[in-house]
């Protein structure tokens, strides 16, 4: 199964080259679970580090961008490539009941996972009605 793909233009930010860079742009594949402490998103992302990860949340929505670093050592050539080198964007709305503040993530041999743990819900209470 493919993965959906777009190109997306790029101007480089520095430099005295303005020509518009093509730069593929693609949607990693995503699970959503659900857990004792909230919901796990776990999205497969080979060939990406920590650092070309970056997840930011605003406006009660979770951003996942990031940037594979496939690289190929000098003393070799590539004879076969099926390995597409694309950047990556995947965007999810939050429910409320999302703690913002305890969101954690980790990355492990190319795979992401982002813990979505529950805010604490007030317990029901019974309120004394007093007659007047």
């Amino acid at each position: 199964m493919s993965t959906p793909q777009e190109p997306v233009e790029t101007t480089p930010a520095t430099g005295e080259n303005k020509t518009p860079v093509v730069r593929w742009v693609r949607t990693p594949p995503i699970d959503i679970f659900e857990t004792e402490q909230g919901l796990m998103l776990r999205a497969d992302l080979p060939g990406v580090t920590t650092e070309g990860l970056e997840l930011q949340i605003q406006d009660n929505r979770l951003t996942l961008f990031g940037r594979p670093s496939v690289s190929i050592p000098e003393v070799e050539s590539l004879v076969h490539q099926e390995f597409e080198s694309a950047d990556f964007l995947r965007s999810f709305i939050l429910s409320d009941d999302v703690d913002h503040e305890g969101i954690t993530a980790k990355l492990q041999h190319g795979v992401l996972e982002v813990l979505l743990p529950r805010t604490s819900r007030a317990q029901p209470r019974k309120i004394e009605v007093q007659s007047g």
